[in-house]
């Protein structure tokens, strides 16, 4: 399917958020996607990503994640300047400030013509992975898709220690979870810690493990996998295919 491609602006809390908008060309209502990237912000890899899904019938909508610490279109290169850059600004940003993104976009989605209002849900890498987590404690995510999401059992993600791992229960829809084995930022018992979690409070989910690095399904990086990129997409486009079915 062919996709159109524009940039957005939302205010949220006076600081204004880019959003990267991928859609379907032909007209009709489909899925909304809350798309988010990893640290790098919206750079070549994470758009790619967002066009590729959009391309099986998704409005998916990318916000920059740190707009309040950096400039409006910013892309943050992945070497270990731009690891600590990232890093620092995930540090710097209030927890409460991620939440506040999420709604904007989620608000924004339900009003955009091309939108099934009742169809939105979530998708994200690393960082972003622990953000489509948070994502899915609102009542409108109906299917969180979250690749290798960093920080969930320790509370890392901005100021203070996130409260992810408690609020499992507000959890209303599906979960797919995309791990890597060899990943050392979510070691396998932090993987087991958000699998157990998960059971406990009786949310519908799959766990997909893959012997991949962290960042695997990034197409710019030595961890690149393709074969498991590969299997990892056939999968969520499966998962969210079901889900949005109807």
């Amino acid at each position: 399917m062919q996709i159109t491609k524009r940039n957005i602006e939302l205010r949220v809390n006076d600081s204004l958020m880019r959003v990267y908008v991928a859609a379907p060309k032909p007209a009709g209502h489909y899925p909304g996607i809350v798309f988010y990237s990893d640290i790098y912000q919206l750079g070549s890899p994470i758009i790619r990503l967002a066009n590729y899904l959009a391309g099986f019938g998704y409005v998916v909508a990318a916000p920059e994640i740190f707009h309040r610490l950096e400039l409006i279109g910013t892309v943050i290169e992945p070497d270990d300047l731009g690891r600590m850059r990232g890093n620092d600004d995930a540090r710097r940003t209030a927890i409460a400030d991620y939440d506040a993104d999420c709604r904007a976009v989620i608000e924004w989605l339900k009003t955009e013509s091309a939108v099934a209002p009742d169809k939105i849900g979530t998708l994200g890498f690393c960082i972003g992975g622990h953000l489509a987590f948070r994502a899915a404690f609102q009542s409108e995510i109906k299917a969180a898709v979250c690749c290798y999401p960093t920080g969930i059992p320790s509370g890392k993600l901005g100021q203070g220690v996130a409260d992810t791992i408690h609020r499992f229960s507000e959890i209303k829809g599906e979960m797919l979870l995309v791990f890597g084995t060899l990943d050392p930022h979510i070691p396998e018992p932090d993987r087991h810690t958000i699998i157990t979690t998960l059971e406990n409070a009786n949310i519908p989910h799959k766990v997909l493990n893959y012997e991949a690095e962290h960042t695997f399904m990034r197409d710019d990086g030595y961890r690149y996998d393709p074969v498991a990129a590969t299997s990892a997409w056939a999968e969520i486009v499966t998962f969210l295919g079901r889900i949005f079915a109807n």
